[in-house]
């Protein structure tokens, strides 16, 4: 530990710093001594998180060294403590401002970062440091919520409403326990994390959720996502208090965008209808207990209702009133379809206006909404969706913020709403996908309703909130920030203190290149008039397999956008370029889901982690999860290759108005206020999204690595002035590319002898290699990303939210996976005889560990989203871990053919399963082949699998199953593959024949598969899209699904009758295009929300929800089944044979040992 003096404060350091960090913590205390804002740039692996931390807690500790001193020389009078340290010298930290008079008034910090994983690195990085002050994470009931039940629903609705009502009834014994346990010393000592909280939580069961608001009241740092500062509903639901703080906001390069989002607003006509149906609801009650109270006596309309609810009929009636003039004042308007209508922000005014919104009526509306929303969240029982009753109250709220007097009102309205733009436009969300197709689509093409936007263009209108809450000072750092000058510009307040740090790695450790042209001299461009050239995307493609060759290991290679990705590799693809590319460095391909990114990363790191292996590459795009969220320290990013100037789409209506907006502004020429224009603001942008995917490549002072350029727009002067300041120096134009290559290999041999890395040693079998068992050599470990590797995992949360619940089900579907092969097992347990057929074989996947027999001419050594191949043994199939299997058709008889090969090429297409799909559908292939091997029936086994058949992708694995279906049986699977697939699975009539009739006349058993084919494996990207990104797809030409029963048609018909009846054309709409969504997506949590709101806002229509379970896809059945249970309020009864079950157990007497 290493302690030196800053700006008079004592700064206690893990090890000794640098130059840099040296500034940039004098940078911090300037800020926090003088009570004034600052920008800080610092560049990624300077360490700014501990500069940050270590400052920030130095000097407030010093504050409190100075209360120390005042209250000891009050009771010393003119006698000194110490004769050598007087006690004016004893926390000097304050240069322009008083010490506080009281521990309580040393200020609070609260510390903001983008996401929760963020968060938990920096906690990481205070972990290592000496200070430990108290410390609260504030985090959503998403990722804090323990209570089983709330949990198991999918709806964050359900869980919001479900949880108030626990706590609220006291029926949650998590909550009931917080009290106790919020003054356990061990948690209000500890520095916990999101995750450490939890366990906490689990361990002592009390809620976490609650825990972490009640460690805030007494907490020296409160960490805490950004958007819970920036958004005004957010800040106040956590009762966050900023008067005297200090606000620091780490990761600052999207606060512009999270600014402007958390004070925009978006009113959709379902909206207002579900408003309305809620005050509809309550109209009801109150009328029935009002009339109750009628029979029972004359003034009973005087008394307070029996619900609880203080409020008179006519109030309610008069909000319906507003909600019904408001949604004819919004549909008022004709709207062209391609466009929307666009008013300046003042204009909200006149509207609401028209729903008999003003000043003067602003405080009864919103008490009144206050009082519905929770009552009605309140109520047990069915769910009934107030989320419309509540954008209505934010909206009021932040259109009617201020006080102003009669005179002083016209003055107020202008400043609210100088920011803003109102627009109007058409509702898109209701079109169904391209090509869908279900029984739903009839009527999604209904007529909608008109949405009203009002929306924020100025980062500013956020952080000036923010100074007027009385916060000490605001600190924005980044490591892309530049140019500094426009960001202050645009957040319109002042920073006196900025900052411009340098890098604190040498000139050998970084090469910058502008790539022009490619190696065939085609000039390359992602312009949007060039970008799909068949020459410009060749040219691409052989700059990026040429330059695969020459950078070691880990290569990143980002795009502008999904699209150009998705349609660059696919021309790949077809051109031959990809199979160079992966044929070098196999290609891992970000995905737009959640669910598999986290599969296709590991599969990346392992890869490249790999001793027998030359890396791999990674393709993602500008402003994805990779480029922002990821630490590709070390070998796992030594190079990285900008495809072109991500750019925002123009044609998006924010765009071209947040253009407009700024160039409005610079033509009124306001005097000390500057303004980008438009073109500025749009090609900043570009360059902002550049910079962040640039920083993935040097993580620390050892890293190195090359930055590629390929876009001939990087040539120009202003183009690399955009760059950060660090990496404009090393910048370099090449006159042809073979010079590029040159000197990009002796950068590499030189920087390898220079810094080199520890072998990577090979992997016992049976064990996957993970980023965090891997060192690197470097001395790394006194920079802030020293702990790099070990964190991989946590960062993977910032864009996987749903990994959390996903660690807590993995010990469950181990277990049921281990439960299915013992079953399997445990049939020939005690047997010596071989397995008589693939089937049997597949029972004894499990037993037969260790015994895989490699079968073909070549062995596989590559692992990609490409190739799809995995090198891992298949017995690690529980770990997703791959290996190829080449099947050749065998030339012997069935007596020589080898049971081990039958067996491990069962094993294999189980492994390959295992890493090509989601995890329920997994599950839904090997229940339905445990069924089939019970009951043999083949028509229950079809419908289960036909799932495999909905993407090319995954054709593959359903011919695979052929191996696993009785001999009598497979001529019918085969003619059903060739019906979904347009393929057989190469059946020939001896293959109808058991076993004892093909040993009795010599014939050859099939292989499963025609001529000398390769088990076609699938990605990691969970049986989704590869190259070509073409997801679940519904239906080709050609194909055909299973037949349905005429009974079952007909059962659906009228389901949808009664439902159109029922709901209206507009709302039906909106249950066609979910139920659309969720057939081509497998998105459970966005259907069930949609069809939840729809359905439970009358009561008569919960029949409809419970019936709307027949088009739930079996893998989500008993989701489904729990969720209507708890919103009817009954209880879950397999939850209670398993809690009785366990009951038994626990009072069985244990045997004596």
């Amino acid at each position: 530990m290493t302690s030196l003096r800053l700006n008079g404060v004592t700064v206690r350091f893990p090890f000794p710093p640098y130059d840099c960090q040296k500034e940039y913590m004098s940078k911090v205390l300037e800020c926090l001594q003088r009570s004034v804002n600052g920008v800080l740039e610092s560049p990624t692996g300077t360490g700014k998180t501990l500069c940050l931390l270590c400052a920030a807690l130095a000097w407030r500790e010093s504050l409190k060294d100075a209360v120390s001193a005042q209250k000891i020389a009050a009771r010393l009078g003119d006698q000194e403590l110490f004769p050598d340290r007087p006690l004016a010298s004893w926390g000097s930290a304050d240069a322009d401002s008083k010490a506080p008079n009281s521990y309580t008034d040393v200020p609070k910090i609260i510390y903001a970062s983008r996401t929760h994983s963020q968060l938990a690195q920096v906690v990481s990085e205070l972990k290592n440091t000496s200070y430990r002050p108290k410390v609260s994470v504030l985090g959503s009931r998403e990722q804090l919520c323990i209570n089983p039940e709330v949990m198991r629903q999918e709806s964050n609705h359900v869980k919001v409403h479900m949880c108030r009502n626990k706590v609220s009834t006291r029926s949650c014994v998590f909550y009931n326990n917080t009290e106790e346990k919020s003054t356990d010393r061990d948690l209000v000592t500890s520095i916990l994390d999101v995750e450490d909280l939890v366990k906490y939580g689990n361990k002592h069961r009390a809620c976490p959720y609650y825990l972490s608001r009640s460690l805030k009241q007494q907490a020296d740092i409160v960490f805490t996502p950004y958007n819970y500062l920036l958004d005004p509903k957010t800040r106040r639901a956590h009762n966050i208090e900023l008067n005297g703080a200090v606000v620091i906001f780490d990761e600052a390069h999207n606060v512009e965008k999270t600014c402007e989002q958390s004070t925009s607003l978006d009113l959709t006509p379902h909206d207002v209808a579900s408003a309305i149906a809620a005050v509809d609801r309550m109209l009801q009650e109150q009328a029935k207990e009002v009339g109750h109270q009628d029979a029972g006596g004359e003034d009973g309309n005087l008394e307070p209702l029996q619900s609880g609810l203080n409020m008179e009929l006519s109030t309610i009636a008069k909000i319906k009133q507003i909600l019904l003039d408001l949604e004819a004042a919004i549909d008022s308007y004709d709207v062209p379809n391609d466009k929307g209508i666009t008013k300046p922000g003042i204009f909200i005014y006149e509207l609401l206006e028209r729903a008999h919104l003003t000043y003067r009526t602003r405080t009864p509306v919103c008490e009144a909404l206050e009082q519905i929303c929770g009552h009605l969240a309140g109520k047990p029982g069915i769910f009934l969706n107030t989320s419309g009753l509540q954008k209505l109250s934010d909206l009021i709220q932040l259109v009617f913020c201020g006080e102003p007097s009669e005179t002083e009102r016209q003055q107020q309205m202008h400043l609210n709403t100088v920011h803003f733009k109102v627009h109007i436009h058409r509702e898109t969300g209701y079109h169904n996908r391209k090509g869908s197709a279900d029984v739903w689509t009839s009527s999604s093409s209904k007529k909608q309703g008109n949405v009203l936007s009002y929306w924020c263009f100025s980062p500013g209108f956020s952080m000036q909130d923010l100074e007027r809450q009385g916060v000490r000072c605001i600190i924005l750092t980044s490591g892309t920030l530049s140019p500094l000058s426009s960001f202050r510009s645009e957040m319109r307040i002042e920073f006196p203190v900025t900052l411009e740090n340098g890098h604190v790695i040498e000139r050998d450790q970084i090469f910058v290149s502008v790539v022009d042209r490619g190696p065939d001299g085609v000039n390359l461009s992602s312009a949007f008039d060039r970008r799909f050239i068949p020459e410009n995307m060749a040219s691409l493609g052989n700059t990026v397999a040429n330059l695969s060759r020459v950078v070691p290991h880990g290569l990143l290679v980002f795009f502008p956008s999904f699209p150009l990705m998705e349609k660059t590799l696919d021309f790949w693809r077809g051109k031959g370029h990809a199979e160079r590319i992966d044929h070098v460095k196999p290609m891992f391909v970000e995905t737009k889901g959640k669910g598999a990114f986290t599969e296709v990363i590991d599969g990346y790191y392992n890869k490249v982690n790999d001793p027998a292996s030359k890396g791999g590459s990674f393709f993602a795009v500008c402003r994805g999860k990779a480029s922002e969220g990821l630490d590709f320290a070390d070998t796992f990013g030594r190079g990285v290759i900008i495809t072109g100037l991500p750019f925002p789409p123009k044609m998006d209506p924010r765009v071209i108005l947040k253009m407009q907006f700024l160039d409005e502004m610079n033509l009124k020429k306001t005097p000390e206020l500057k303004y980008l224009s438009g073109q500025q603001w749009y090609r900043q942008q570009a360059f902002r999204a550049v910079n962040q995917a640039i920083g993935r490549v040097i993580r620390h002072k050892e890293d190195y690595g090359a930055i590629f350029l390929c876009d001939e727009r990087f040539k120009g002067l202003n183009a690399r002035e955009q760059l950060p300041s660090w990496i404009r120096p090393y910048v370099r134009l090449h006159d042809s590319f073979g010079n590029l290559v040159r000197e990009v290999s002796q950068f590499f041999r030189v920087a390898q002898k220079l810094r080199p890395v520890e072998e990577k040693k090979p992997t016992t079998a049976g064990e996957t290699l993970r980023p965090a068992d891997w060192q690197s050599s470097s001395t790394s470990s006194r920079s802030s990303s020293q702990s790099c590797h070990a964190q991989k995992a946590k960062v993977l949360d910032a864009h996987l939210p749903s990994l959390k619940r996903r660690r807590l089900d993995d010990h469950t579907r181990a277990n049921d996976m281990s439960r299915i092969l013992s079953e399997y097992e445990g049939e020939g347990q005690g047997r010596k005889t071989r397995p008589a057929s693939l089937l049997e074989a597949l029972e004894r996947v499990d037993h037969c560990r260790g015994k895989e027999e490699e079968v073909g001419e070549e062995k596989a050594h590559r692992l990609s989203t490409l190739s799809l191949q995995y090198d891992k043994r298949a017995d690690d199939d529980l770990r997703g871990g791959k290996r190829k299997i080449r099947l050749v058709h065998g030339q012997k008889s069935s007596l020589e053919v080898s049971d081990e090969v039958k067996g491990s090429r069962a094993k294999a297409l189980l492994a390959e399963m295992k890493k090509s799909l989601s995890q329920v559908t997994f599950d839904q292939i090997i229940q339905a082949l445990q069924n089939y091997k019970k009951t043999d029936n083949m028509d229950i086994l079809l419908s289960e699998i036909s799932v495999l058949s909905e993407d090319v992708n995954t054709h593959s694995l359903l011919k695979g199953i052929y191996q696993f279906v009785r001999s009598h049986h497979k001529q019918k699977f085969d003619e059903k593959c060739l019906e979904l697939i347009g393929q057989g699975c190469g059946y020939t009539p001896d293959h109808s024949l058991a076993k004892d009739r093909q040993m009795v006349e010599g014939l050859k058993p099939s292989s499963g598969a025609s001529g000398c084919s390769q088990l076609n494996t699938q990605q990691l990207n969970r049986g989704g899209p590869h190259l070509s990104q073409q997801g679940l797809r519904g239906p080709q030409p050609g194909e055909t699904s299973l037949p349905a029963s005429a009974s079952r048609t007909s059962f659906q018909s009228t389901f949808v009758a009664e439902v159109k009846k029922a709901l209206g054309p507009e709302k039906s709409a909106q249950l066609f295009s979910a139920l659309c969504s969720y057939k081509n997506t497998e998105n459970y949590d966005n259907m069930v929300t949609t069809v939840v709101s729809l359905f439970t806002e009358r009561d008569e229509d919960f029949h409809l929800l419970v019936r709307f379970g027949m088009y739930i896809r079996p893998h989500h059945k008993r989701q489904y089944k729990r969720m209507l249970n708890a919103l009817a309020g009954l209880p879950d009864l397999e939850e209670d044979a398993s809690a009785a079950a366990e009951g038994q157990q626990t009072q069985a007497p244990s045997s004596p040992t």
